[in-house]
């Protein structure tokens, strides 16, 4: 449990030494981290399939959010990994 709201917590968490924070498989937590500004860099893994539904990764606020991509590789079976860190 966190001692205090989550971007707050968080926030006082990147300002500590240590190593990276990592979210995997959270859209929850990913939207409340893209809504305050506390996203450094997003890792996306783009697969080669196509599926009818799923989880939104990005909120459905129309909010613009401007990203640049500082890397990119491609897996032997198609997969895309793209890094992206906010413009």
């Amino acid at each position: 449990m966190l001692p205090e709201p989550l971007p707050e917590a968080i926030a006082a968490l990147k300002e500590q030494d240590g190593g990276d924070l990592l979210v995997i498989g959270s859209t929850v937590l990913v939207h409340s981290l893209l809504q305050h500004g506390l996203v450094d860099e997003l890792r996306l893994m783009i697969d080669p399939v196509l599926v009818g539904g799923g989880k939104r990764l990005f909120p459905d606020d129309g909010a613009l959010r401007p990203l640049r991509l500082v890397a990119h590789e491609v897996t032997g079976t198609g997969t895309i990994i793209a890094t992206y860190a906010p413009a």
